[in-house]
Parts: C-alpha cells; structure tokens; sequence
C-alpha cells in the first residue's frame, strides 16, 4: 500500500522533520510541499539536509495545493490549521501537527490562544488507552504537543492505575527547536549558549491545559497540573521531570509502582521503561520515535517522582505524526519510524 503524502509548512522545523522520516517510509510517496514566506524556492534552499527533495519547489500554501493527496500533514503555526482543514476533502486523512484541534474544551483555546476554537480531532498519542480505537477510525488527527508527549508519557499510568492524588508537578526542559524556525532574539546562539531559563511559568504555557485533559482523561477525575517550562542549550530534545503525591494507603514501594509501568508499556514499541537505576537522556533519543522513561518513590514526601525523555521533533511531534498516520491507514505502526538514537 503506497499513499501520497503532502507536508504544508515543510520550511519549518517540523515539516523538515516529517520528510526526513517520510524519505524512508516504504508506504508513502512524498507529494506536493507548500510553505508561506519560503514559497517559490527550492526546499534545499532552507532545508539543506534533506537531500532527496533538494530541488523540490515549494508552493504556496493553499488548499489548491493540497488536494489530490491521500494524505496531508499541516506543519503550520498555532491558529492556521483550522480554515484551511475546513476546505479539504473529508476523505483525506488530515494530520495537523498545530494545537488547532488538541483541546476539547473551546474555553481553554480562547483563553490560551486568544482566537476562536476550531474543534477537537482524535487525539494522536496512540499509547494513551483508548486512543489507538479512535485513530482506527478517523480521518482527521490532532498530534499532542512536544511537551504533553513527554509529560503524559511520564505519569498517565499513574494516575490511571489510581496511584497518586489528582494533581502534577511539571518542570521540563526543552531545545530551542521547541519554539520554531521563526527569528527572535532570546533563542540567538549568544542568548542560549551556556544558559537555562524559564517561561511561561505560573500556569502560563500553552501546553498546561492539554496535560490538564490528557491526564484528566487517564485519572478518571480532574488533575490539577504545575507546569513550569525551561529553556536548555540544545538544538533538540526534552526532559521532563514529573511528580505526583501518592494516595492515602498507597505503599511507598518502588517495585509495586514499577510493576503498574511494565504492565501500561510491556507492548508499546516506542516507550521504555529503563532499568532501575538507569535514568532518561535527551542523547539517548535523539533523531527517534522513542521514548525513555523511569520512576522513584520519595518515600519522606510520599512522592511518586516520573523523569520522560523524548526527541521534540520526532516522537514530540513529526514521528508521532507518522505513527498516528500507519495507525489510521492500517499499516504496520512502526513502518518507517527509527527506535535507535543517533550518538555522540
């Protein structure tokens, strides 16, 4: 089964990133690449490592453009998803790796993203229980965002498992790939060099009400979550450092908290949950649709601590876009998608 694939905004960071990974997807034909400002040029003008679509132009970015395609990824900035999904064929598997058509609650966008709500598509994190169902039967797919990957990945079992009280601590950092391709002056090589910041802290960043629902959903009940988000010096990758109180009556044992994670992962093939004493890296992972993941009991602060690591451009978004898309066609999960890290 050969499907044909077009990426819109495949001048940014995630449309490069979904190419590098479509290049080697044996069930797909790369189409039609469209951009905004970049339009009119050759891709390898702006994304020099992709060799094999080098001399490829990129259109405008328009539903025109689009259609003819089995398969479309949108890779375009928060808000620009919506009008152009609305005109494409409801045939088409649609995959927006934008925020668009994350959130179920419309008053959530507006307050975070201060514009309209768009709607609320099957969400693409396959290993949320539940999710795989719905991706199976759909033809529209919201990719989570590269921090709701990792968190969510770190505490869901948790917190479906009725391990910890309905509530998340959330410090996690991110490179600087993170905020895009677009200029600005706090992600200059000079400013980030040798330095960590925050953002977005106090329950500012976009991302808190997605991990809000994401683990309201797996807990059965509202989750309160604490997300506060850093900068680090590095081009790509995400920890996330993720705590919980456990409930009254929990033991503080590791092994029997350790025993809910191997059961929520012993068939997933792109999360690992390491070794006891072995913790997550971002090199690890880097350039893979894997995720690493480990956990320790606090036992004086009756705390159930979770650490994720993830690659925010590949499992964090591009390759759990992919994935979700095998799902939705009936191909093979893994086709295409690399589980080994590139090191040093």
């Amino acid at each position: 089964m050969t499907v044909r694939v077009a990426v819109a905004g495949a001048s940014g960071y995630a449309g490069g990133e979904l190419l590098r990974l479509l290049a080697s997807h044996p069930g797909a034909e790369v189409g039609a690449l469209t951009a905004h400002s970049s339009a009119g040029r050759r891709l390898g003008s702006v994304q020099p490592q992709l060799a094999e679509f080098a001399e490829r132009l990129l259109l405008d970015t328009s539903a025109d453009s689009l259609r003819g395609h089995d398969v479309v990824f949108l890779a375009l900035p928060h808000g620009q998803s919506g009008s152009l999904a609305a005109e494409l064929d409801p045939g088409t598997l649609v995959v927006d790796c934008g925020a668009d058509f994350r959130l179920r609650d419309p008053a959530a966008w507006e307050r975070f993203y201060g514009s309209p709500h768009a709607g609320t598509w099957p969400y693409g994190l396959p290993e949320l229980p539940g999710a795989r169902a719905e991706l199976k039967e759909t033809s529209r797919i919201a990719v989570p965002g590269c921090y709701p990957t990792a968190a969510t990945l770190a505490l869901f079992p948790a917190h479906a498992a009725a391990l910890v009280e309905p509530e998340a601590v959330i410090v996690a950092a991110s490179g600087t790939s993170g905020a895009g391709r677009s200029p600005a002056p706090h992600l200059l090589g000079s400013e980030v060099m040798g330095s960590m910041s925050p953002y977005g802290v106090g329950g500012g960043h976009r991302h808190t009400p997605e991990l809000v629902q994401n683990l309201s959903l797996a807990a059965g009940e509202h989750v309160t979550v604490s997300f506060t988000p850093t900068l680090a010096p590095m081009p790509r990758g995400i920890l996330a450092t993720c705590s919980a109180r456990l409930r009254p009556g929990v033991a503080c044992r590791e092994d029997e908290v350790r025993e809910v994670f191997e059961a929520a992962y012993a068939d997933e093939p792109f999360v690992r949950l390491l070794p006891p004493g072995q913790w997550p890296s971002t090199a690890a992972v880097l350039g893979s649709n894997s995720a690493q993941v480990q956990i320790a009991v606090d036992p004086d602060a009756r705390r159930l601590i979770c650490v994720s690591a993830v690659d925010n451009l590949t499992k964090g978004t591009a390759g759990g876009a992919v994935q979700s898309m095998n799902i939705a066609l009936g191909l093979p999960e893994r086709l295409g998608l690399p589980t080994n890290g590139v090191a040093p």
